[in-house]
């Protein structure tokens, strides 16, 4: 059985991958000191849409890896 070499997209999507959660990350806690005066409930709502939110742009950096293309087609 032949096994498929990863291509260069792979290395550079998991990259891409990581530089996104470091670039949130530091974005998310250059706000936590005015995030962290707001009452608890906002608070867990920032955090909660934040953390939904950089989900978004992994779809399609996921099928570039996979096939080449950025949109489904």
């Amino acid at each position: 059985m032949a096994v498929n070499k990863p291509s260069w997209r792979t290395g550079a999507g998991v990259a891409g991958i990581l530089l996104l959660i470091v670039l949130l990350a530091v974005l998310v806690a250059s706000f936590s000191g005015e995030v962290g005066r707001w009452p608890v409930l906002l608070q867990s709502l920032f955090y909660l849409v934040i953390g939904i939110i950089w989900i978004a742009p992994l779809k399609p950096l996921l099928r570039w890896m996979e096939t080449g293309r950025f949109r489904a087609g």
